[in-house]
């Protein structure tokens, strides 16, 4: 009976300067690893490792699209309270106040439709110059 042991009872010790600590553990936040001593495990045994990617371009769309969404939220909240308020309504008057303030939440919500296209349209135009291949001349230029 001849019991494997595989639990790691060797110790590596390095010395680092603060900045070198600070690379490394910039390098590390950025993997899928839960702790600094796997990934210089993983590291120093040339092990693949997987880190994590941002697309820097679509975070700032997303977070457009957050804010817009939000703001369109609060716009439909206002027009399904302002539609119950039209059930509501006995006088002529008041229905004349209505129709003025609806008006204002429609030219309100018409231009934030139209920023969420500005918006979408910016963004495909950026992803779409990043993946088109740009074309070269005889001299090795790129002309667009």
């Amino acid at each position: 009976m001849n019991e494997q042991n595989d639990n790691r009872n060797k110790w590596l010790h390095i010395r680092l300067k603060p900045d070198e600590l600070e690379k490394i553990e910039k390098k590390f936040h950025k993997t899928t690893c839960r702790k600094l001593s796997e990934y210089a495990r993983k590291i120093l045994l040339e092990k693949p490792i997987t880190t994590f990617y941002r697309n820097q371009s679509l975070d700032e769309f997303i977070h457009e699209m957050i804010l817009l969404r939000n703001e369109l939220h609060a716009i439909g909240n206002n027009y399904n309270q302002a539609v119950k308020k039209l059930h509501t309504l006995q006088q002529i008057p008041e229905f004349k106040n209505w129709i003025i303030t609806n008006e204002l939440q429609q030219k309100i919500l018409l231009n934030k439709v139209e920023e969420i296209k500005k918006h979408i349209q910016k963004i495909a135009e950026k992803w779409l110059d990043d993946t088109i291949p740009k074309k070269a001349d005889q001299n090795g230029k790129s002309s667009s």
